[in-house]
């Protein structure tokens, strides 16, 4: 072959391999433009909270769109899948559908990827010191996006029991009443029992500015709109607000968005305590945590057992609990405080009663109590730490047992004291506990910008009652 012929030929194949690079480069481009969708199905029913979809194959919890009528660009609402029948899809939505049509088409989404089995993604870390988010994870308070924060799914695997950590240490939450009568320990998870208008969110307050801890997560569930701003600026405070990430889901969310932001709020606790932290977790509350997976799962058909409540509330209740304490020995912890609202002040409520026994100890507030002007309203008898015997010693476990067995014998005979039927040196610690009551009485009131540590709780304690007696 000549050196032309060769030449022509090289000349040829350069020629084609170009056609073939400028091919290929026009479908790469036709790919990259292709919406980032790739599974579409169609709304077929909207019945109350639940939409039902067909058409379409994802999996539970994950994430799609649906598209909404608008006379303006393209609009969707976001939705979550909590359940299928068959080849139906139960979709919840986490937002308003106003404009919804018949036949709206229902787009496969994971964060901004086509993996659909992937889960979504919410902001983590230190960047949301300060933060007040909604249960999606957007800013609520207008100080800038978080695209820069690291994201992560929600679900984490959970800890095996035998690797945590114990609970031995007691954490000073600077409230009285409780550092000295219901010591808690650094990783116990307790509930706070109350009904409407007793101080629980005050009392809240107090231990989420004086409690000693690295980083405080709120997260306000259900609650009205108004209390939000109010836990903030009058109860957090500023200080405590800078050590803080309030996550905020109040009661006129979707009720998939109030679980959402319970679930989202004990995860921001999560990769704080994987960081070495100590947090404190305020939950308020867990009721309305309960309430909103009622509201779910009779949307989608689940029948109502105790009190309306469907068996999965009880499932998901111990799964969110169990969340929070501490992780492996050698590294964080999470001490969570859950408030459970007993509807009249009733302790027998089925979310109540559940709580108690998957809880580590309750924290009981009177309506009495406040009635009366005793803040915090605790009460005593009623309330307990069950963590306590192993983060104090015997001498103070038996002080602070002989300071409520007094609490209680003076209630026991409240009424014969009043009237003057009781006479002296009858009963000599009935008499003991009349002398010390009105001691004992103001050792249990506190003002809520008064903080009182545990040594300081100690001295005044042993000023009541020797710790030998």
């Amino acid at each position: 072959m000549s050196d032309t012929q060769s030449a022509s030929s090289q000349g040829d194949e350069s020629n084609h391999a170009r056609h073939w690079r400028q091919t290929l480069d026009k479908v790469s481009h036709r790919v990259e433009s292709l919406s980032r969708y790739r599974h579409e199905g169609r709304v077929t029913r909207a019945t109350g909270l639940v939409l039902e979809a067909t058409g379409i194959r994802l999996p539970l919890g994950s994430a799609c769109l649906i598209e909404l009528s608008s006379n303006e660009a393209e609009r969707f609402a976001e939705a979550e899948v909590v359940g299928f029948s068959g080849e139906k899809l139960f979709l919840m939505p986490l937002a308003d559908t106003s404009g919804l049509l018949p036949g709206a088409r229902v787009l496969a989404l994971s964060g901004n990827r086509l993996d659909i089995a992937s889960a979504r993604r919410f902001p983590l870390g230190e960047t949301l010191l300060g933060r007040v988010v909604d249960g999606n994870g957007r800013p609520l308070d207008e100080l800038g996006p978080l695209d820069q924060s690291p994201h992560a799914p929600l679900e984490t695997p959970p800890i095996n029991p035998l690797a945590r950590a114990p609970i031995d240490t007691a954490i000073d939450v600077g409230v009285r009443a409780i550092n000295g009568l219901l010591t808690v320990g650094r990783g116990q998870r307790m509930g706070l029992f109350a009904g409407s208008g007793v101080g629980k969110s005050v009392l809240l307050g107090m231990m989420a500015r004086f409690t000693n801890a690295d980083v405080i997560v709120v997260g306000l569930i259900g609650e009205r709109g108004r209390e939000v701003q109010d836990f903030i600026e009058n109860i957090l405070g500023d200080d405590g607000l800078a050590r803080a990430v309030v996550v905020a889901a109040p009661a006129d969310t979707s009720p998939l968005q109030r679980m959402q932001g319970a679930s989202y709020a004990t995860r921001l606790a999560e990769d704080f305590r994987d960081q070495g932290m100590n947090v404190l977790l305020i939950m308020d509350s867990l009721t309305r945590y309960a309430m909103a997976a009622r509201e779910i799962a009779l949307a989608i058909g689940e029948p109502p057992a105790t009190k309306g409540y469907p068996p999965s509330v009880f499932a998901k209740l111990p799964a969110l609990v169990e969340r929070a304490g501490n992780g492996k020995r050698g590294g964080g912890s999470i001490t969570a405080f859950y408030t459970v609202l007993a509807e009249g002040d009733d302790q027998q409520d089925p979310i109540a009663d559940s709580a108690r026994a998957i809880l580590d100890g309750h924290i009981v507030l009177s309506r009495q109590l406040a009635e009366s002007g005793h803040y915090p309203a605790i009460d005593i008898e009623a309330s307990i730490s069950r963590a306590m015997p192993a983060v104090v010693d015997g001498a103070r476990l038996r002080q602070a047992q002989g300071f409520k067995q007094m609490i209680s014998r003076y209630q026991r005979n409240r009424d014969l004291i009043n009237v003057g039927a009781y006479v002296s040196g009858q009963d000599p610690q009935l008499d003991r506990a009349v002398a010390l009551y009105p001691r004992l009485e103001t050792f249990l009131q506190q003002r809520m910008d008064e903080v009182s540590d545990i040594g300081t709780t100690a001295q005044v304690l042993d000023g009541l009652i020797p710790p030998a007696g």
